[in-house]
């Protein structure tokens, strides 16, 4: 089976093409700048890397674009978009409809389009590349898979806010957490590096959004983000956890609007605001070796916050059997791999300083023999994920002699 996997933007598109008897991905590719003049085109199809620019006018023209380097007779990895079986597509925010991996419906797509309040710049573009692939595919079967289903798990005392009971009712204002397919991919593989399902692991998805999240058996019990991506870390251009007192003192005192502030938050705030140089973790690193005072401050409070999360949630999960590093920085970083083990030694967490010094975008265990936790490396695959529970659903349908317009959800 041959499966497509989406992930829109609001001016990109991002896909894969994978083959899922043996899960091997046949190409890969990034649109961006879509409906701007000289769009540009990024695509892989085995080792080599092309690039070129064209107009893109919509999301619409952009899946026309990736079906024709699919199907290029020269350079192409199928002859024909008929050969493509079913489409996976990433998707932000769920609110509490979905607690699995889904078939997308018209229901569905009315679903997304109001959780829309919930995730004003992802769920739009999510849905711009649902419709723009039924258009272009009209009778392949679609499956949604949601940022925010892995964490449907939690307890409601995890999830809720102290706010009056009836901003919950009236509006779901809760904690909903994101990067939950990333956070099920890697706990999932380190279970089975742990060779056993009880497990309690921390799973710190690091990079520029960032968030940490405590598994209890494979099931999320609490993660950092909160009703937004803004809560939580610090990140590198969001601020994290703040005092929420903060946003009418920011209006007194800077006479800003709602949504200015909500921009100083998410666009000016984290690694970026502090250092005043770069949300580039790489360019503070440089900093702080050239002696940069706040290049230096912006990556402690970093390190010092990741520290908190992961002994929070080593209290809440009762213990700890892995701590796993994934996304851009935890896979690439090792300065800020050795900062959140350092000093952690009292929760049996032992750090191999020479293995975590040459780590870099590979599956590793860097943590010593004697180590009562295991530390893993392990680069995610969000959109191996994705191709899995699209391949479970469509298979499910086709046992079940399911129609594409029955609501067909997976749980987690």
């Amino acid at each position: 089976m041959k499966i497509l996997v989406i992930n829109t933007g609001s001016s990109s598109l991002k896909y894969q093409l994978l083959e899922m008897e043996k899960e091997k991905l046949l190409s890969k590719g990034l649109v961006e700048r879509i409906g701007s003049e000289g769009s540009i085109v990024n695509y892989t199809i085995g080792n080599e890397k092309n690039k070129f620019q064209k107009d893109i006018l919509n999301h619409t023209d952009a899946i026309k674009v990736v079906f024709d380097i699919l199907t290029n007779p020269e350079t192409g990895v199928i002859k024909d978009i008929s050969e493509i079986q079913a489409v996976g597509h990433r998707v932000v925010h769920a609110g509490e409809r979905y607690s699995g991996s889904v078939l997308i419906t018209e229901d569905v797509v009315d679903a997304l389009e109001e959780c829309a309040f919930f995730a004003p710049l992802h769920n739009p573009a999510n849905i711009k590349g649902i419709k723009a692939c039924q258009l272009v595919l009209p009778d392949v079967p679609m499956v949604g898979v949601f940022d925010t289903a892995f964490h449907q798990t939690m307890p409601d005392y995890a999830y809720m806010y102290a706010l009056p009971y009836e901003m919950y009712v009236k509006y779901k204002i809760r904690r909903y957490g994101f990067h939950g397919t990333s956070h099920r991919y890697v706990s999932q593989v380190a279970s089975q590096l742990l060779g056993k399902k009880d497990s309690k692991i921390i799973t710190c998805h690091l990079g520029n959004g960032a968030s940490i999240c405590a598994i209890r058996d494979g099931i999320s019990i609490d993660t950092s983000m909160g009703h937004t991506p803004t809560g939580g870390l610090i990140m590198g251009t969001r601020c994290g956890d703040i005092d929420p007192a903060l946003v009418p003192i920011l209006e007194n005192v800077e006479h800003l609007t709602a949504k200015q502030i909500d921009d100083v938050m998410n666009k000016k705030s984290g690694m970026l605001g502090v250092s005043g140089i770069s949300n580039d973790f790489r360019d503070l690193e440089d900093a702080l070796h050239n002696g940069n005072r706040r290049a230096k401050l912006a990556l402690e409070m970093f390190d010092y916050r990741l520290k908190k999360f992961i002994g929070e949630y080593a209290i809440v999960l009762g213990g700890l059997d892995a701590l796993v590093f994934t996304a851009g920085i935890g896979e690439n970083d090792p300065e800020t791999r050795y900062e959140a083990c350092k000093g952690m030694e009292f929760m049996g967490i032992y750090l191999d300083e020479e293995k975590n010094a040459k780590t870099r975008s590979e599956l590793a265990e860097i943590s010593l023999p004697e180590s009562k936790v295991k530390v893993y490396v392990i680069p995610t695959n969000e959109e191996l994920m994705i191709a899995r529970d699209t391949k479970e659903i469509i298979e499910s349908m086709k046992k079940n002699s399911k129609k594409p317009d029955d609501e067909l959800v997976m749980s987690n």
